[in-house]
């Protein structure tokens, strides 16, 4: 595996957790029950789909399959920005998450355009 498909791995995983440990903080703190459960949903499918994407039966399906993770991390962005504007999150624990999920995305994003590219020139 590439070096940037494992950072991408790790990161992934990483920001999983960290919606993990949100939800629960929504969840036990502000009595938030439906929003947070979108999120946790979005949230934790981006490193399951880079997982999915590892195995892929080819090119085509490793860049659907991280077009769906590029996807669930827009989404998980649109929550999150919900829940800051419904103020369930404030400011800095907005400023946060939202800037992992924006360097995630981006990672996302430069996979999906990288992989285009060879199978596209090759």
């Amino acid at each position: 595996m590439s070096e940037r498909k494992s950072i991408l791995k790790d990161k992934s995983f990483k920001f999983a957790v960290r919606i993990i440990k949100l939800y629960q903080f929504l969840v036990d703190e502000k009595k938030e029950y439906i929003i947070s459960k979108q999120l946790l949903r979005s949230g934790t499918s981006i490193g399951a789909m880079v997982r999915e994407a590892q195995n892929a039966e080819s090119k085509k399906d490793f860049i659907h399959k991280m077009s769906i993770s590029q996807k669930e991390c827009d989404e998980s962005m649109y929550w999150i920005e919900l829940l800051k504007e419904a103020n369930y999150l404030n400011e800095q624990e907005f400023e946060n998450i939202n800037n992992d999920a924006i360097e995630l995305l981006k990672m996302l994003r430069s996979a999906i355009i990288t992989s285009k590219n060879n199978t596209y020139n090759s």
